[in-house]
């Protein structure tokens, strides 16, 4: 806010910044850490106002005071039901608060799940309460990650938003997954192999069907769009997309869902249309979890080092509170994944 006399009477605000420049926030945070995919005309008009309001990022506020908090913000956009009820949330959290603990770092836990909440998050890392963030189940279009770099911290995603992602991330190979639970059911002898993938809007999900298609290909096996349904990685989402799935193509004979919970749903709409799995319909599913051991039969499931992937993330998070990377080098990691054979198929 400006005082009477035209001078700053408060820190300058990235808002402020995009609106002395005439461009959007993103634009200004993607300038500020040096990406290259801003106009030279875009660059200049922010690096204008950043110099005539005298905006400082908080990265580099934080070094010239030598501060640290020693705490670490685990952000979740999921509800609490969700959280709680999916064994991949609650193992990546194990993963994270087991490192940190071995580090002296203090674990905060924060879900988002409006507008508002990410308004007041947001607030809450300017403040510097926080020394970097990990952020889990990340949407192609969430625009969180840039806004925690452009605020002056460092980010690790858990996935990442798209092949070219400019923040530092731990994933496992999806597109393995799938591939991997297609040569399996195919060498078992099926032949009308569908998938229930996860929301499209998550790289994570395109992947894994990229992965079906590709096993499709491998296996010689023609690719039938009738046979893919989108799921959510929830098991009332398994649900719905298998009972589209029978309607569609009643005599399928296996199914790959990308995620165990999904194939919970998918395989009690199956008990419920008279199917036997293995017999009739063989199922396969993604994570390897406590759902995959306890399922009747027992899941054929693509495991991924979910506690390691968590793990790995802080890691990587402790290095760039530590010694940050530049802007353009941001460190990733992509962990192996491999197939855990059981009844189901």
């Amino acid at each position: 806010m400006a005082a009477a006399s035209g001078r700053q009477t408060g820190r300058p605000t990235l808002e402020e910044v995009a609106a002395r420049a005439g461009v959007g926030r993103g634009t200004v945070s993607r300038v500020i850490n040096g990406s290259p995919k801003v106009s030279e005309q875009a660059k200049a008009a922010v690096e204008r106002a950043v110099a005539e309001l005298g905006y400082v990022p908080n990265r580099a506020a934080r070094a010239l005071a030598g501060s640290r908090t020693d705490a670490v913000a685990l952000v979740v956009p999921e509800t609490e039901a969700r959280l709680f009820s999916e064994p991949y949330f609650l193992d990546i959290i194990r993963g994270v608060s087991g490192e940190l603990a071995d580090a002296d770092k203090q674990l905060l836990l924060t879900l988002i799940r409006s507008e508002q909440e990410r308004q007041r998050f947001e607030q809450y890392l300017a403040a510097q309460r926080v020394d970097g963030v990990l952020l889990v189940s990340v949407h192609g279009d969430d625009p969180l990650p840039d806004q925690v770099r452009a605020l002056g911290l460092p980010a690790v995603l858990n996935g990442r938003r798209s092949r070219d992602e400019s923040v530092a991330f731990v994933d496992s190979d999806n597109t393995g997954a799938g591939r991997t639970a297609v040569a399996h059911l195919a060498a078992r002898g099926r032949r009308a192999v569908a998938t229930i993938t996860g929301p499209l809007d998550m790289y994570v999900a395109r992947c894994r069907l990229d992965g079906y298609r590709e096993g499709l290909a491998e296996a010689g096996l023609p690719a039938d769009e009738a046979l893919v349904v989108n799921g959510d990685f929830t098991e009332e989402g398994g649900r719905r997309a298998m009972r589209e799935l029978l309607d569609r193509r009643p005599g399928l004979d296996a199914v790959f869902a990308a995620s165990d919970v999904m194939a919970a749903g998918a395989r009690a709409v199956l008990r419920e249309a008279g199917r036997r799995v293995p017999e009739d319909v063989a199922l396969v599913g993604v994570d390897d979890s406590a759902v995959a051991r306890h399922m009747d039969p027992p899941l054929t499931s693509v495991r991924q080092p979910i506690e390691e992937m968590g793990r790995a993330m802080a890691r990587l998070l402790l290095q760039e509170i530590a010694s940050p990377s530049a802007p353009d080098d941001q460190p990733r990691r992509v962990l192996p994944t491999d197939l855990v054979v059981r009844a189901s198929s």
